[in-house]
């Protein structure tokens, strides 16, 4: 098992997380979602902590397998009145059902070898996350709908079922990279490694709409704006299309922007 992210995949996921944007239709179910994971933040905590891994990825894998249920297997979303039937079948291995959360929700992060995790950047996540549910979706050559499901970086197509692949599914979860960007959205979590949209979104605070004034704080913000995919003139005047690059990382215009409610 590869213990770094590919440079390639590497590449590719900081890339669409920072062009990541949320379909507007489907913020208010990802909010709910995002408060439930808040809610139950302790929980995942007790669990997450003593194997060094985050709580929100082990709130997110919660929700992509078990829709935040805590009846249910981490490993698959199978019942915890007995051991895993979907694949990976026969978990845990020891004790006897029926099984608590935590001690499921352990068993199927070690299994994962999640423990062992150190990279937690923004591409060491969704790396993961990724590999938690598998890569088949690189073969049919579309974005994971696991990720990013509900965003504009996925369309249609889905493995209906183990080995099946319909390319005209389309996925009804919310993706985890979806959730991710969320949590970070609403500032609930802080990702390390200074990673590019927190960088925007900072700097993004201490830019005002152009209003005749050039300023180096616009000149930053082009900048990084154009790291992560935007095509701007590095010029200091933090405009009309400066803002809607960055209503694009935090679904609101720069301040003094006529738009911005």
């Amino acid at each position: 098992m590869a213990t770094i992210v590919p440079p390639d995949k590497k590449e590719n996921y900081e890339k669409l997380f920072a062009s990541c944007i949320i379909r507007e239709s489907k913020y208010s179910e990802v909010d709910q979602i995002i408060s439930k994971m808040v809610l139950n933040k302790a929980r995942y905590q007790s669990v997450g902590d003593p194997l060094h891994i985050p709580w929100f990825v082990i709130a997110i894998i919660h929700s992509m397998e078990g829709s935040l249920r805590f009846d249910t297997h981490l490993h698959n979303g199978d019942p915890l009145s007995k051991r895993t039937v979907q694949v990976p079948s026969g978990r845990p291995k020891t004790g006897n059902p029926p099984f608590t959360w935590e001690e499921s929700a352990t068993d199927a992060l070690t299994f994962d070898k999640l423990n062992l995790w150190t990279d937690w950047s923004i591409a060491g996540i969704l790396y993961k996350l990724e590999l938690y549910n598998g890569l088949g979706y690189y073969r049919q050559g579309i974005n994971s709908p696991y990720l990013w499901s509900y965003s504009n970086h996925y369309t249609k197509g889905k493995y209906v079922q183990d080995g099946r692949y319909d390319p005209n599914a389309v996925s009804k979860q919310c993706g985890a990279a979806v959730l991710l960007r969320r949590l970070s959205e609403q500032q609930l979590i802080s990702l390390s490694n200074g990673h590019i949209v927190e960088q925007i979104l900072a700097q993004g605070n201490k830019t005002k709409y152009y209003t005749g004034t050039v300023t180096n704080e616009a000149k930053e913000l082009q900048i990084l704006l154009n790291k992560a995919g935007s095509i701007l003139r590095v010029d200091g005047k933090a405009g009309e299309k400066t803002s809607n690059e960055y209503f694009k990382f935090s679904n609101t215009y720069l301040q003094g922007d006529p738009r911005r409610v």
